[in-house]
C-alpha cells in the first residue's frame, strides 16, 4: 500500500545528505516551508546549496539555516531586502557564495530539470554581467543566453492539502515555486495542513501529482498575533 505520510518532520527529513542541493519553496514570505527548514537545521546536513527565490527574511526559516552555517551557496533571484541582514553579513564576509538568476530564468531552469531539458536559450540577461562566460547565440534575430537546468537533490515545499499517495493542492500565492521544484528534485518533502482520504481531492484540482512527492507531513496552521492565520 502506498503511504507517503511521515509521522514527523524528523522522519520526513531523514537521510538528507551533506552537500545536497536543496530547493526551498516560497516567494517573499508566502509559502515558505519554515517547519521543514527548521527541521533541516536540527537534522544537521551541512555544505548545502539552497535554491530559493529569496535569501531569507529576518532571523527565522531560511535565514536561520544560513546563520547556522549550514549553507555554502545560495541560488536565487532576489537576495537583498530590508531584513536580509543574515545573508548580507555572510555574503560580505565571503562566507557564502551567491548565484544570481533572473526570476523567470530561475523558474524555467527548475522546470527544465523536471521536464528532462538539459539547457535552453533565453534573451533574458543578454548583455549583462549575468551572461558573462555563458554561451550566446542569435536566434530569430535576437541574441540569447544558454541557461542550464537546476537539479535538486531535495525539494522542501508547502502545500495546503494532500493524500497518502502524495497528491497536493495549494493555497493561493503559497503555491509559487512548489510545483516546479517538486518536479525538479530527486526527492520532494511537503508539509500540508490537511491530510484527506484518497478520492477527496478533485483530480482536476491536483496541482502536484503524487509521482513527484516522496513524503508529506501534516502541520498545524499557526495563528498570528492579529488573530488571523499564517498560511
Amino acid at each position: 500500500m502506498i503511504n507517503k505520510i511521515a509521522l514527523s518532520i524528523a522522519e520526513a527529513l531523514a537521510g538528507v545528505p551533506h552537500g545536497a542541493t536543496v530547493m526551498v519553496g516560497g516567494f517573499g514570505t508566502a509559502g515558505i516551508p519554515n517547519e521543514l527548514v527548521n527541521g533541516l537545521i536540527e537534522q544537521g546536513a551541512t555544505d548545502l546549496t539552497v535554491v530559493n527565490n529569496n535569501a531569507g527574511n529576518g532571523d527565522a526559516g531560511l535565514a536561520a539555516l544560513l546563520k547556522a552555517g549550514r549553507v555554502r551557496k545560495v541560488i536565487c533571484s532576489f537576495p537583498r531586502q530590508a531584513d536580509s541582514h543574515v545573508f548580507d553579513a555572510l555574503y560580505r564576509s565571503g562566507k557564502l557564495e551567491l548565484e544570481l538568476v533572473p526570476q523567470g530564468n530561475l523558474a524555467e531552469r527548475i522546470r527544465a530539470a523536471g521536464a528532462g531539458i538539459g539547457a535552453f536559450f533565453t534573451p533574458t540577461g543578454y548583455g549583462t554581467e549575468l551572461a558573462r562566460g555563458k554561451e550566446t547565440r542569435e536566434i530569430n534575430g535576437r541574441m540569447q543566453v544558454l541557461e542550464h537546468a537546476i537539479h535538486g537533490d531535495v525539494a522542501l515545499i508547502k502545500a495546503e492539502r494532500g493524500d497518502r499517495w502524495g497528491n497536493l493542492t495549494y493555497r493561493m500565492a503559497a503555491r509559487n515555486f512548489g510545483p516546479v521544484m517538486a518536479m525538479g528534485a530527486k526527492r520532494t518533502i511537503a508539509t500540508v495542513h490537511e491530510v484527506v482520504e484518497l478520492g477527496a481531492l478533485d483530480p482536476e484540482a491536483i496541482v502536484t501529482p503524487g509521482i513527484f512527492v516522496s513524503k508529506i507531513v501534516r502541520i498545524d496552521r499557526v495563528a498570528t498575533q492579529a488573530g488571523g492565520f499564517r498560511s
